[in-house]
């Protein structure tokens, strides 16, 4: 049995919700026309919505309804839920469905992600096995393809990193594959720590990972925090994510549309010298190094 959540919202709200549920767990999200409104060739580079769009999340069929509306509406800040339509749906292989299209993707110059068993024919390749499953993050979506290529970008040796809200610890996997000396990955789900684990040891880097809850952090400073969340969390969490940090490390944040990067970065610029957003689609990534 499965869960599948359904939104109808406005068009520029469509990324937003989109990420929101990936980011509580999502097998598979996807958009469509909640109007009848066609779209005709659309320009080149151009992904357009339509007006009133149909957001569809697949959850497992073990999540409590009344949690998922409880998570929309804290993240939104506003009573969304009431127009949640929620629907129990009979076993299928939804994950194997996904996964047949779930190729190679590359990120960077070296790192690529891979279902199991498909590997590219590709010099100095960095190669992590992934497959899709409970916990978000598999590199498909901008907010966490934009962390990859930030972290492909960088000399990672003798770093530490810190992976703020790890969901399937793709990101903490691919510091460590990439040359990281340590990570330290935490979520307040139990779905994704496990995840995390399971990657981390598909990956053979899980004897440089701790996995924590966020109650559990040590009071420690790292070279690289990265927290793939959304912005508004982003915003609460500043203090607590600047003390993770040691003086001239760097911060990443992304799950962040390009119209909230100035709030972000204005909120971060207390503890760190914030970087020109790096963007793709509608979203961005902020860099920041910890002021001394």
């Amino acid at each position: 049995m499965w869960l599948q959540l359904s939104l109808t919202t406005p068009k520029d709200q469509a990324p937003l919700i989109e990420a929101l549920f990936e980011n509580m767990g999502a097998l598979s999200v996807t958009l469509g026309d909640a109007g009848d409104e066609p779209i005709l060739e659309p320009g080149l580079n151009e992904t357009p919505l339509w007006q009133s769009t149909q957001v569809t999340a697949l959850f497992e069929g073990d999540c409590n309804p009344d949690n998922l509306r409880s998570c929309i509406n804290q993240n939104l800040n506003a009573d969304v839920s009431r127009q949640l339509k929620i629907e129990r749906l009979e076993d299928q292989a939804w994950e194997r469905a996904w996964l047949a299209d779930f190729h190679p993707m590359q990120f960077g110059q070296h790192l690529w992600v891979c279902p199991t068993g498909q590997q590219p024919k590709a010099d100095s390749a960095i190669i992590m096995e992934l497959d899709p499953g409970l916990a978000f993050g598999t590199g498909t979506h901008p907010t966490t393809a934009l962390c990859l290529k930030w972290l492909d970008s960088i000399d990672l040796k003798n770093q530490t990193v810190i992976d703020f809200g790890c969901g399937s610890g793709i990101l903490a996997v691919a510091a460590l594959l990439l040359g990281a000396k340590q990570a330290i990955a935490t979520d307040h789900d139990p779905q994704a720590l496990q995840a995390t684990l399971d990657n981390a040891r598909k990956n053979h880097v899980d004897s440089r990972l701790e996995i924590k809850e966020p109650s559990q952090m040590p009071a420690i400073q790292t070279d690289i925090l990265l927290a793939n969340i959304l912005a508004g969390t982003l915003i609460q969490l500043e203090a607590l994510l600047a003390t993770h940090v040691k003086p001239g490390g760097r911060i990443i944040l992304s799950g962040i549309l390009t119209e909230q990067a100035d709030e972000v970065s204005q909120a971060f610029n207390s503890h760190f010298k914030m970087q020109p957003p790096i963007i793709q689609e509608e979203w961005v990534a902020l860099e920041g190094i910890k002021r001394c």
